[in-house]
């Protein structure tokens, strides 16, 4: 392995979607940049998503403004680099089945399309022909968002990873980051590198790492599964759209299967149990899925905030940035939150206010009591 260099503008810790996308905007703004991944690229959080990135995120415009302008740089990078990022349309259905979920939607609807979300909401039986294993006499209303795409999230990251070499960034995978001193100075098994700047994109292990670096980063991780099922001889030879149903239960199409996924089993749960569970929703809200088998698919755990939001700013005591705590949705926003750690870097205004975004949100009211 290839010493580390001595000392560089900014170290980016993690090598997912988000490292990558950072490194790469970095690189790209003539910043010196260097990565450190525990592992392979992409291995932790972004091999674990059901794959899709969309814009509209019910509640949290500026969640969906991020996923807006990340969506158009998706677009943008698969043309500048001719690296196929498997995109391809199939919309997402939010459904409803509580009238206070409709009033909901009608309260945030302008502020969504503000933020550049196109959604609308559409009838039962508008859902119903949107996605046929939809059964209309179970729902309301739903939320109909064109804007959302199945994508390849390992060639994103491999998109990102080439971008930042070629514009000069140093990628160093199967390095480990092993502790962080005051000065900025990043410990690895391959040695130790300073850093004007340290970047902590880490995904679940991001509070670990921040701890390294004397930051409290409030984040956990949650355990996921994601299931597969046969697709109905009664379905369309068409994909079928994300639908998110109340219970948590989401499904889409995967190649000739369906993908499902509704968490992982609680820790007073068994995995039959959850199963059990996971069947029981399957069947209510689609019910050609009734009886349906189901098949683990993969696994692994996502970085998660209080609040469901992702955390992108920096400590206000020492040259630390981070970009974590994105809750399942960080293939949606790793392009604005590159941009926008690039921006605090060069000490440049945003393109948007990334106040709400601060550690602090969810700090203020819990730094006595830790």
């Amino acid at each position: 392995m290839n010493q580390l260099p001595e000392r560089t503008d900014a170290v980016v810790i993690g090598g997912g979607v988000i490292g990558s996308s950072i490194a790469c905007r970095l690189a790209e703004a003539g910043v010196g940049t260097v990565l450190l991944e525990r592992g392979a690229l992409g291995s932790g959080s972004s091999g674990t998503t059901a794959g899709v990135v969309r814009t509209y995120f019910p509640g949290k415009p500026l969640i969906s403004s991020l996923a807006v302008r990340s969506l158009a740089a998706y677009h943008a990078l698969a043309e500048r680099t001719g690296i196929d990022l498997g995109l391809q349309r199939i919309g997402l259905l939010v459904l409803f089945t509580e009238e206070h979920q409709v009033q909901d939607f009608r309260h945030t609807q302008a502020a969504q399309q503000a933020a550049g979300v196109d959604v609308e909401l559409v009838t039962a039986a508008e859902a119903a022909r949107l996605n046929p294993l939809v059964d209309e006499r179970t729902i309301l209303a739903a939320a109909w968002s064109p804007e959302a795409y199945a994508c390849d999230p390992a060639a994103i990251v491999r998109g990102y990873a080439t971008a930042a070499q070629q514009a000069g960034a140093i990628l160093r995978t199967e390095t480990p980051v092993t502790g962080i001193d005051p000065d900025g100075r990043v410990h690895t098994p391959a040695g130790s590198i300073r850093a004007d700047t340290v970047v902590c994109a880490a995904g679940p292990w991001a509070g670990t790492v921040a701890a390294m670096a004397d930051v409290h980063l409030p984040v956990s991780t949650y355990p996921v599964d994601m299931l597969l099922t046969d697709t109905p001889s009664s379905a369309p030879s068409d994909p079928l759209p994300m639908t998110m149903h109340p219970s948590s239960l989401r499904i889409r199409s995967w190649g000739d299967r369906i993908l499902v996924g509704m968490g992982r089993p609680a820790p007073d749960e068994t995995r039959q149990a959850w199963l059990q569970r996971v069947s029981h929703h399957l069947g209510t809200a689609f019910p050609a899925l009734a009886g349906n088998g189901l098949e683990t698919g993969w696994s692994g755990d996502l970085d998660v905030s209080p609040d469901g939001m992702a955390f992108i700013g920096r400590d206000p005591s020492r040259p630390f940035l981070y970009a974590a705590g994105f809750s399942g949705q960080g293939l949606c926003q790793a392009p604005a939150a590159g941009e926008i750690i690039r921006d605090l870097v060069l000490d440049k205004e945003s393109w948007t206010d990334t106040s709400g975004l601060s550690t602090a949100r969810c700090l203020s009211g819990s730094a006595e009591t830790g």
